[in-house]
């Protein structure tokens, strides 16, 4: 199957990750283990998290998740939203892209040592896997994202 025109729906019940090919979405489709219908509301946007629910919209994912850290007065973090919008469109079912603003949020900069901005940190099944610094081209933060998936 083209995984092109797929997307992989976790099932809130059970967790089995199961592929929804995109022109059988109006289906209303049922996970393959359970048979409990699934959701399709997997976002192609960036998410905003905070550090009230960092832990259950990142560490807890059932996706990967890309976070952006960044702050509004930072140009460069600026430059990457476009970036993080594209990767969350192209990545949608397959990894969760957030965003955390430093400002906002100061302790979970401070938990994860974050010292500049932007940062990206690469998440799963709770335990970060990659850090990435700076303004990167999309090439390698999308080289970083396939290794983790």
């Amino acid at each position: 199957m083209n995984t092109q025109n797929s997307i992989i729906v976790p099932c809130m019940s059970c967790g089995a990750r199961n592929r929804i090919p995109t022109a059988r979405m109006s289906e209303h489709p049922r996970c393959g283990k359970c048979g409990t219908p699934l959701s399709l509301n997997a976002p192609d946007k960036p998410v905003t998290v905070s550090d009230a629910f960092f832990q259950k919209e990142v560490m807890q994912s059932s996706l990967p998740v890309l976070v952006d850290c960044w702050a509004p007065w930072c140009g460069p973090c600026r430059a990457v939203g476009p970036v993080m919008d594209a990767l969350a469109k192209k990545y949608q079912g397959r990894l969760k892209v957030a965003k955390l603003n430093l400002d906002e949020n100061p302790a979970t900069g401070s938990r994860f040592a974050i010292a500049s901005v932007p940062t990206l940190l690469l998440v799963k099944k709770g335990k970060l896997v990659n850090t990435l610094v700076g303004v990167l081209p999309q090439a390698q933060i999308e080289a970083a994202i396939r290794q983790m998936l």
